[in-house]
């Protein structure tokens, strides 16, 4: 069994509230989850209005498979034009 972990920092340039964040992430890891069936949650920054760092989680037995689902993720967050990736690492355990 492998456990892929990816941590991306997100930049969120339109949030003007804690309220108005969420609504984006919200709507950010229900297209995820929806798509990929994998665990994301926000991991930190979690008071900072313009800040987010997101947790994702997958569980394979292959590494291709966890390499290209974690890529995807990435990839499918970078074409949100709501947010900018600042950073991301992606590592299998």
């Amino acid at each position: 069994m492998l456990v892929g972990i990816g941590q991306i920092e997100l930049f969120i340039p339109e949030s003007g509230s804690l309220k108005s964040k969420r609504f984006v992430l919200n709507s950010i890891k229900t297209k995820i989850r929806n798509k990929f069936n994998v665990s994301v949650a926000e991991v930190e920054n979690n008071d900072k209005w313009q800040r987010c760092s997101l947790g994702i989680a997958v569980v394979s037995n292959d590494r291709k498979i966890i390499d290209s689902t974690l890529s995807q993720v990435v990839a499918l967050i970078e074409s949100d034009v709501r947010v900018e990736v600042i950073d991301h690492s992606l590592e299998v355990v």
